[in-house]
């Protein structure tokens, strides 16, 4: 039967949308539709902010800062084995890199990030200088970590240090204050300013220090961990494990910070966030080979690079991740910082806020921590 205007026009149509449709699918994967992109890329409606417990959330995106350091093992793991996502349900995360404290604070400041895993020494600063307006320590993350490592054929004993040049990752950081305090004590002199006196201290990014150890050019360093290992594995000797200087063997090495604004309006993502911190260092701990591999797996992912297993096989080992904050350790660094005249003597009230943490640590049926008088009225 010979078609009819009506069914031509529908012969038309049908052959239109037939061809379109691989470009319509094309299209829509693009736009972070389809089933891989959806894995990754959660719909930002309020119907899909559904967090494991079963209620919707109030934020469909949260900014996550953290460092490719395996002192950052709660947020390397937690992102790598999706177990913040699995809390958040379809709360999207936005993981952020970040190389030195200052640039994180500054982009919490700035209202580009939410959440940071971070240390004590740009926690104290960046709660400073908002004058206890702009975040709160949340939770704790890591303890350890840290280590002298030296040329074995210039330093031999911890007294040998004194005319060296002995890097640290930056002016102020946690492991610079925590090597003056050490030099002061040994009664030694250093201008904190310059890193000039008995030992020069030479501020170095850690991504460069190992090529200037290897070129002579430092004497050895104090440094977190994975650069550390990196240069024990080029040759230094461990002189020193700073976990030996403290009473309990820990200190805070990483602690968990948010925007105070952003826990004011979205105070259930953070409680979200934090029952995947939880989860996450209680599976670290039950699960430290399969943890220090995912932890590496997500290091390549960041650099391109995983870590070689004489590097990352020591440096997993000194790292203890845990819920605490160590708070009373935080007040001593806070301490040492005034008595190297970096900062002047902080009002630290009101730096911890533990109260969502300690409701999700009981749930668990975990201990509650303390914030050593330092939490918010």
């Amino acid at each position: 039967m010979p078609a009819t205007g009506t069914t031509r026009t529908a012969l038309r149509r049908g052959i239109v949308a037939a061809a379109a449709l691989p470009l319509l699918i094309g299209a829509l994967a693009s736009c972070g539709y389809g089933s891989e992109a959806e894995k990754d890329e959660p719909k930002d409606t309020a119907a899909s902010n559904v967090a494991a417990g079963g209620k919707k959330l109030s934020a469909s995106e949260v900014r996550i800062g953290y460092f490719p350091n395996l002192t950052h093992a709660t947020a390397l793991v937690g992102l790598q084995e999706g177990l913040i996502e699995k809390e958040l349900g379809g709360t999207k995360i936005k993981p952020q890199s970040f190389n030195a404290g200052p640039s994180e604070i500054e982009a919490l400041n700035g209202g580009s990030l939410d959440i940071g895993f971070i240390g004590p020494s740009p926690s104290i600063n960046g709660y400073v200088k908002s004058k206890g307006q702009n975040l709160r320590i949340i939770s704790g993350s890591a303890s350890g970590g840290v280590k002298l490592v030296v040329n074995p054929d210039k330093i031999k004993t911890l007294d040998d240090l004194k005319g060296k040049k002995i890097a640290t990752p930056q002016k102020g950081n946690t492991q610079d204050v925590a090597f003056l305090n050490w030099i002061s004590e040994k009664g030694w002199s250093v201008d904190p300013e310059s890193g000039k006196g008995d030992v020069s201290v030479v501020r170095t990014d850690n991504k460069v220090t190992p090529d200037a150890f290897k070129q002579g050019s430092i004497d050895g360093a104090w440094v977190p961990e994975p650069t550390a290992s990196k240069l024990v594995s080029d040759g230094g000797s461990v002189l020193l494990d700073e976990t030996a200087l403290w009473p309990d063997k820990k200190f805070v090495i990483t602690n968990v910070i948010v925007s105070q604004k952003f826990l004011k309006e979205h105070a259930d993502v953070v409680e979200a966030v934090l029952k995947g911190t939880v989860k996450t260092n209680e599976w670290i701990n039950a699960n430290p080979d399969k943890a220090k591999a995912s932890a590496n797996a997500k290091l390549a992912a960041d650099s391109g690079k995983p870590l070689d297993a004489k590097v990352i096989d020591p440096a997993w080992k000194s790292i203890l991740v845990t819920d605490d904050p160590l708070a009373s350790t935080l007040k001593t660094e806070s301490d040492w910082a005034v008595k190297a005249k970096l900062i002047e003597q902080p009002e630290l009230a009101g730096i911890y806020d533990l109260t969502l943490l300690n409701k999700v640590l009981k749930a668990a049926g975990k201990p509650e921590v303390s914030d050593a008088g330092l939490g918010a009225k």
